[in-house]
């Protein structure tokens, strides 16, 4: 768990990250990216600035769960009774 974290396997897109900035997506050259969200069938279903905050806010929050001790909890953007539907 602790130690290098492999980065850079995307061919056509870079991504990346400031604490203060959030997650950021741009293509293989440089020019501006989103993420998106794809069900099973190729529909995106959410796709923008608002995917990438949310994507990072979550990362972020499941990393300080495991440096105060709670590393197995998982991390969601939905209250536990909003999962159960």
């Amino acid at each position: 768990m602790i130690g290098q974290i492999k980065t850079g396997t995307l061919a056509k897109a870079d991504i990346s990250a400031v604490i203060h900035q959030g997650l950021r997506v741009k293509t293989a050259d440089g020019k501006p990216a989103r993420l998106a969200i794809i069900d099973e069938s190729g529909t995106i279903i959410e796709a923008g600035d608002q995917v990438a905050r949310e994507a990072f806010n979550v990362s972020i929050a499941s990393y300080k769960n495991f440096l105060i001790g709670n590393g197995h909890l998982r991390v969601t953007n939905h209250a536990p009774e909003e999962q159960a539907k």
